[in-house]
């Protein structure tokens, strides 16, 4: 019996320690599947666009942690990921990319 109640507290206390980077992951799947939704998009770019998104931020949730920034910037970062989408988001990428390699 002890060792349920240890391990259902062992769960909880990492849900706790996740749930800015669940949050985010989440927000930014709905946003996402929102997005298409209203952009009249298929039943696979929803999915497929959702997954994206959320992968996306599940990354950026490092980052935002190695800038320094604080945890509740994560539900940001999914948000707007997801309202912007990948396709934006790899177009930013690809520029400062370029802009990096032609500064050299």
């Amino acid at each position: 019996m002890n060792e349920q109640a240890d391990t259902l507290a062992n769960l909880i206390g990492w849900l706790q320690s996740i749930s800015p980077a669940l949050a985010a992951v989440v927000l930014s799947i709905i946003t996402a599947v929102l997005r298409v939704v209203y952009g009249g998009g298929s039943i696979r770019q929803m999915l497929l666009e959702g997954a994206l998104c959320g992968a996306v931020t599940l990354a950026l949730v490092p980052l935002l942690q190695w800038l320094g920034l604080p945890d509740n910037m994560a539900t940001f970062a999914g948000g707007m990921t997801g309202f912007v989408g990948v396709e934006e988001l790899r177009r930013w990428a690809i520029r400062l990319g370029q802009r990096k390699s032609e500064g050299q």
